[in-house]
């Protein structure tokens, strides 16, 4: 494995230029079974005195399954590699493997599963969950994002490993 691990306060990154202009794989699962899914919503930051990443995932998405069954997940990095997040946030891993025709290659570490493509990697331990809510909106205008009231479900992680290339 060619990644050399760092503690949360070393990541050097801008959360927001990952999250948000880069992208991130949200992977769940074991050597038997897994799934991945491309996500561009989420923050890191301190919560409960510890570091924490949050990702969102609808109930219909086929890592859902996964992350609701597993007590780790993983968020990956991969740069300007948009064809990974074209593939793994249009196709579901239900009818393909999306990352046979991506040509990823599953890392099996740590109890859970990444990609040894990435160039960052951040294992993380559920530590809260919970379903985002109509009523719980102040500002209304956000439920535009919610045409089919198909809301997130919010994963806090507790980030117990970063690894970096």
């Amino acid at each position: 494995m060619a990644f050399k691990e760092i503690t949360a306060k070393e990541l050097e990154e801008n959360p927001f230029r990952m999250i948000a202009d880069e992208w991130m794989l949200v992977t769940a699962g074991n050597e038997a079974k897994f799934n991945t899914m491309t996500a561009s919503w989420g923050f890191l930051g301190e919560m409960w005195n510890k570091d924490v990443a949050v990702t969102v995932v609808r109930p219909q998405r086929y890592t859902y399954e996964f992350i609701e069954k597993e007590e780790l997940f993983t968020l990956s990095f991969y740069g300007d590699r948009k064809d990974i997040h074209k593939t793994c946030g249009t196709k579901s891993g239900r009818d393909v493997d999306k990352v046979a025709e991506i040509g990823l290659t599953p890392v099996f570490s740590d109890g859970t599963v990444f990609f040894e493509e990435a160039r960052i990697v951040l294992v993380c331990k559920k530590i809260f969950a919970q379903d985002i809510k109509e009523e719980s909106f102040i500002d209304k205008d956000n439920l535009k994002w919610y045409p089919e009231k198909d809301f997130h479900r919010a994963y806090f992680g507790e980030i117990l490993k970063v690894y970096v290339k």
